[in-house]
């Protein structure tokens, strides 16, 4: 299966994507494109070395919204992507691309919604709303995305104890090792393997 994984940052979960279709769950897996809303996010240089194909398409450079969301779904289209996934993509998807791959669009978000979630909250945001709230567990979600904020059908979860001498970026850190470079690779072997079912906005996993 091809996927198309979009970035706006470090792209530390690209990495784990990408490390995992070399050794791991995934092998059978091929990046067919990686996408980022900013030039300089490192992810694209993560993509670079690993000779993946990258483009850069930023909202800001289009004049409006609606002719953002034609390039972004044309340079899936063409990359023959069958599944989208989000992996630190800061953008709300554009309305077009959401109808046209319906199910087939995932997002890694660093918490356990429906806590935490919705817009702005990404980064560092989530864990510092966590620590404040003195919740005892946090993590992160994989689910699928539709046209609101975090608010598609959940596919995965992991938690994580939430320590007394935690900050915000060792519980980011944490999270991101124990919990998302774990169940976003999982989620697209899931998905590959034609093991998810929709219905009624809830996500199963079937055997």
């Amino acid at each position: 299966m091809k996927i198309a994984v979009f970035v706006s940052g470090g792209g530390t979960n690209l990495q784990a994507i990408i490390d995992n279709t070399k050794v791991g769950i995934l092998k059978d897996i091929e990046i067919s494109l990686v996408l980022s809303s900013s030039s300089g996010a490192y992810a694209l240089t993560r993509a670079s070395d690993n000779n993946l194909r990258s483009v850069v398409i930023n909202a800001k450079d289009y004049a409006t919204r609606d002719e953002w969301d034609l390039a972004v779904l044309h340079a899936v289209e063409e990359s023959g992507a069958e599944l989208i996934v989000l992996a630190g993509y800061l953008s709300l998807i554009g309305p077009r691309t959401v109808r046209e791959y319906s199910n087939r669009i995932i997002n890694i978000h660093p918490a356990l919604i429906p806590s935490f979630c919705g817009a702005g909250m990404y980064g560092i945001k989530p864990h510092e709303a966590a620590l404040a709230r003195g919740v005892k567990v946090s993590g992160a979600t994989v689910h699928f995305v539709n046209d609101k904020y975090d608010s598609g059908p959940i596919l995965l979860q992991k938690a994580v104890d939430v320590r007394p001498d935690d900050t915000p970026e060792v519980l980011q850190k944490r999270i991101m090792r124990e919990c998302e470079w774990n169940i976003l690779p999982r989620a697209i072997r899931l998905i590959a393997d034609g093991k998810v079912e929709i219905k009624d906005n809830i996500a199963y996993v079937i055997n």
